[in-house]
């Protein structure tokens, strides 16, 4: 869910990176995207063979990427970026940013629009309650998600009594997914990034068919995963870099874990008890 703004204050990279939001893009595609948002002033003006030769990519290649987006070929795309996404001439050129900066600012905009989402607390909040109340409470996130789901549940576990990772796949996660719902959970968070796992998309079929309630932390409201989850709350990552950058779906997860607390009425004894403990055994330095 990305939230509109003047496109006038915007400059051509972001423009693309508007442009790319919600596609899954395979490897070659991805750095088709990377090298267009590089070359951004450039790009409206570069034919299909010339944007091929920067990305180090096939013509064909650059041919299906615009039809990934949507259209149907890459002079259609070029169309339609010299048409809604023109340089105006006192413009301040996107490349007096490097790529590193622009990925920076890709992923404030990211936080911008998370920002825009949040103005309305409702979903946020909905989700608290269905964390706050299921015992246990199981948190998936495979592969590139995996590092969300153990970062939600390290600091959940000091507030919710029983909270079970789940960032393994293989053929026991259904199993563990049923030993969750047999000791009582009525939820289940999920933090599902691209490339979307299959084995993410089943375990959530799974997981609904044995009675869970999936609140899912995605990348796109029309995500792989959104047909499996009740309730679903997008949150952009930055696809400026070789590798995903995912601040806005990290912050997201952070701000389930203050909902979540604000349904636990002994959250705040639970994270004193741990300090205490914490000084008692000298565990941190400061």
């Amino acid at each position: 869910m990305r939230m509109k703004g003047d496109g006038m204050s915007e400059g051509p990279a972001a423009r693309l990176q508007q442009l790319f939001e919600g596609h899954r893009l395979t490897p070659t595609q991805r750095r088709i995207a990377h090298c267009m948002v590089r070359q951004a002033a450039d790009v409206p003006f570069l034919s299909s063979v010339e944007l091929a030769e920067l990305a180090g990519v096939s013509q064909p290649s650059v041919t299906r990427f615009a039809v990934a987006l949507g259209f149907d070929g890459y002079p259609a795309l070029r169309r339609h970026l010299r048409e809604v996404a023109p340089v105006a001439a006192d413009e301040p050129a996107e490349t007096s940013y490097n790529e590193y900066q622009q990925a920076v600012r890709a992923e404030i905009e990211n936080l911008q629009h998370l920002a825009g989402l949040l103005a309305d607390p409702g979903p946020v909040e909905n989700a608290g309650r269905l964390l706050a109340a299921s015992r246990p409470l199981p948190v998936l996130g495979l592969r590139a998600a995996s590092s969300q789901a153990r970062g939600f549940a390290y600091f959940a576990a000091k507030v919710h009594p029983d909270v079970r990772l789940l960032d393994e796949g293989g053929t026991m996660l259904a199993d563990r997914i049923d030993a969750a719902v047999r000791a009582g959970a009525s939820a289940l968070l999920c933090f599902a990034l691209p490339r979307h796992p299959r084995e993410v998309v089943e375990a959530l079929a799974h997981a609904r068919s044995a009675g869970l309630t999936v609140v899912t932390v995605a990348d796109s409201a029309f995500a792989p995963v959104a047909k499996h989850s009740d309730l679903l709350i997008p949150a952009a990552v930055g696809t400026g870099l070789a590798f995903d950058t995912a601040c806005a779906p990290m912050l997201l997860g952070r701000v389930l874990l203050e909902a979540m607390c604000d349904d636990l009425p002994d959250a705040q004894a639970r994270l004193e008890e741990f300090d205490a403990g914490a000084a008692a055994r000298g565990l941190f330095v400061e």
